[in-house]
């Protein structure tokens, strides 16, 4: 028997050792009793305790999640990412290892399997290097103090992709493995590797006790510049939506104006924003671009939206100059179908636009990128930040004293819009991008202008045939079943008691959504800082079919 346990222990040894020997990298090892004794593992912690300062006695068995909370793990592996792709594919080097594969994490709730993620292979674990060497690392699952890691983007898809569904009130076991993964770029194929760690730990969901004044429908408060609405909506409706957002079921929503027959019917402010709030709807501001080529069409700075970029730029001065160029319409620009190599759809276009931000200019970034040989201008869509950059630049050499200025004069000054604030270009010109920021009932005067066909107050502000090409399938969205794209507004179709209602909307990150609807006296605006997260658009649609055309629609 002893000598059977002596030889066991000979053979593992042997093992580890040929293991080490055939690992790609040195790594740092295992050089701490709470690591040896605890290869293996996924521990949680209540914040960040540093590791040099991390004991056994800091493992959370249990945890009380709220959703603003410190809930993090800690893993102690036998070994590197780096060696256990290695173990996956001997014949890639350390960098082509890196570049096709990582982490592979799988959530369970109650021994039930939930969710599974492949995380991106640029996701890191501190430093650069430490995929190579490290055989431990930290990552928060959620934050209260602004972190933003990829691993609260993960942890928030687990949520979305049934994690939350799980989770009712009470006690349940979380459980998470990890195990290396590699792709096969040829084929798409994913190869998985033997489990590196797991942990589970208990937590605990407690529903928050609201208040009366948290539930009932927000007062609207005197000098709003609207004519208030006395439409009969549907209260318990605003008020589940109330509990809804108070409760977390409903994430980040900072606001949701209503209007309905031009007046103002619901205006509600959340998670400590007000009616001078003024919120960064991200690329909803990509609009206003629109409006204002529209209305320096009308007035003869520009000529059509059929003009072309040779008529603004000698193009022959920037990068990758062909004839292709020349051609680009400004309508192009607006339907974003122009064939410049350029796509945020893609992370590896080299027209994405976070290859534009870091440069010092970002009209010549654009205008310096070569022509996509598969597309052809005004042929298909493929959302182009950068595009809607040289629109705005288009628009700032044309008028007179420029966008910023011609923006507040022909279009928030009759809107009597005074409370905005723009971003800015490297060049300072304002940044036609995205994020305007403005108060939600500002943004309600916006979305209202098109409904009025460009008229407010008896003035006619944009042109009536420009609110119609804006407001029209200008070109399909691909992959998007009866979703169209006009003049840089979306398309979209609401189903409410399986009725359908087409509405025109603006839209940025985060769920932010100016929506106007065809067939509905209606404007909807909902603001939120659901930045990056998956359920921030779905939720918004959410709002929209379950409270407010539920409140207003009557069966």
């Amino acid at each position: 028997m002893i000598k059977r346990i002596l030889l066991a222990s000979i053979l593992c040894f042997a093992c580890i050792l040929s293991a080490q020997n055939n690992d790609l990298i040195k790594t740092d090892g295992i050089t701490t009793e709470l690591h040896k004794k605890n290869v293996g593992k996924i521990t949680f912690m209540n914040g960040n305790t540093p590791l040099d300062q991390y004991k056994e006695s800091d493992f959370l068995k249990s945890f009380e999640l709220k959703h603003k909370s410190d809930l993090n793990i800690r893993v102690f592996m036998n070994n590197s990412v780096t060696n256990y792709l290695h173990q996956l594919n001997p014949d890639l080097t350390a960098e082509k290892l890196l570049q096709t594969g990582n982490l592979q994490f799988s959530f369970y709730i109650d021994n039930k399997f939930v969710y599974k993620e492949n995380i991106n292979y640029g996701c890191n674990f501190g430093s650069a290097g430490n995929k190579n060497t490290s055989t431990t690392f930290r990552v928060p699952l959620t934050s209260s103090k602004g972190e933003d890691w990829w691993a609260m983007y993960m942890w928030d898809r687990f949520k979305f992709n049934g994690g939350e569904k799980a989770m009712t009130e009470g006690t349940h076991k979380l459980k998470i493995e990890i195990r290396p993964y590699l792709k096969n770029n040829i084929n798409d194929d994913v190869k998985t590797g033997n489990l590196i760690a797991s942990g589970e730990i208990r937590l605990i969901i407690k529903t928050p006790k609201l208040t009366t004044k948290q539930i009932e429908i927000q007062p609207i408060a005197s000098n709003s510049d609207w004519e208030i609405s006395n439409f009969p909506l549907d209260k318990k409706k605003i008020e589940k939506l109330n509990i809804d957002i108070a409760n977390y079921n409903l994430k980040e929503t900072t606001s949701v104006v209503v209007i309905y027959e031009g007046k103002l019917l619901l205006e509600e402010y959340f998670n400590d924003a007000s009616r001078t709030t003024l919120h960064d709807t991200r690329s909803a501001g990509k609009s206003f671009a629109s409006t204002l080529a529209g209305i320096a069409i009308k007035n003869g700075h520009i000529k059509n939206e059929n003009q072309t970029l040779n008529k603004f730029y000698n193009l022959k001065e920037f990068a990758n100059y062909e004839a292709k160029k020349d051609s680009v319409k400004i309508k192009d620009l607006l339907t974003m179908s122009s064939a410049f190599d350029g796509s945020d759809q893609d992370g590896d276009s080299p027209g994405n636009e976070e290859n534009m931000y870091p440069t010092d200019n970002w009209v010549k970034f654009t205008l310096d990128l070569a022509m996509d040989k598969s597309k052809t201008n005004g042929g298909k869509w493929d959302y182009f930040t950068a595009g809607t950059i040289l629109l705005g630049d288009i628009i700032n050499k044309s008028v007179p004293d420029g966008l910023e200025k011609y923006a507040d004069k022909m279009l928030f000054k009759p809107l009597n819009i005074t409370n905005y604030q723009w971003q800015y270009t490297p060049q300072k010109v304002a940044n036609t991008a995205g994020s305007l920021q403005m108060t939600s009932l500002d943004y309600a005067k916006y979305a209202q202008l098109y409904k009025n066909k460009g008229t407010w107050k008896g003035k006619q502000i944009i042109p009536t045939d420009w609110v119609e090409k804006t407001l029209t399938h200008q070109i399909q969205i691909p992959e998007r079943d009866n979703e169209f794209y006009g003049f840089l507004f979306w398309n979209k179709t609401f189903s409410f008691n399986e009725k359908k209602y087409e509405a025109y909307y603006c839209a940025g990150n985060g769920g932010n959504e100016f929506i106007i609807f065809n067939d509905l006296p209606l404007v909807v605006i909902i603001t939120s800082k659901a930045y990056n997260k998956p359920y921030a658009h779905p939720q918004a649609e959410k709002i929209v079919v379950d409270y407010i055309l539920s409140s207003i629609i009557k069966e």
